[in-house]
């Protein structure tokens, strides 16, 4: 029975210490942090920018689709819907996807492609190293041959 514990916690150290799960953590909480800086931005920035139009809460954007959607004993009277807060969410996902393209996506696929060209750049030497490598042997054995052909005619 200790065999099966011992083998059940080396495959669950093994899992843990897999590349990928530690780089999921590390993107989990990066992500995390990150959310918490978007926020901050639509909350600071975005949110006034729009206030400066209407009101500073977009959540506070509402329209009634039935009824007159007004407070009565607690409750509102009416159907509304709260298109203030999708636009916020829109914003938040906007910014979100903006920032994650030009400040990750798009550094990390330049630094990607000039790796790939210069990778390439230094197979293409070392083919034509090898290329040069072959020539010369060719030239060595064809020396030899001549060599080994003039000397039977004498």
């Amino acid at each position: 029975m200790s065999e099966k514990k011992v083998s059940v916690l080396e495959g669950f150290k093994a899992f843990l210490m897999r590349g990928n799960v530690i780089d999921l953590a590390v993107a989990v909480v990066i992500g995390a942090a990150f959310t918490q800086i978007v926020n901050a931005v639509v909350k600071g920035v975005i949110n006034p920018l729009v206030g400066a139009f209407g009101t500073k809460d977009l959540d506070s954007y509402s329209s009634c689709l039935k009824g007159t959607c007004k407070m009565v004993n607690g409750e509102v009277d009416g159907i509304r819907i709260m298109w203030g807060s999708v636009l916020g969410a829109t914003l938040t996902f906007l910014i979100t996807a903006t920032v994650v393209y030009f400040l990750m996506v798009l550094p990390m696929s330049k630094y990607l492609a000039r790796r790939a060209a210069r990778d390439a750049a230094k197979e293409g030497a070392k083919e034509v190293v090898e290329l040069t490598e072959l020539e010369v042997l060719k030239e060595i054995r064809d020396a030899i041959v001549a060599q080994r052909g003039s000397g039977r005619d004498q």
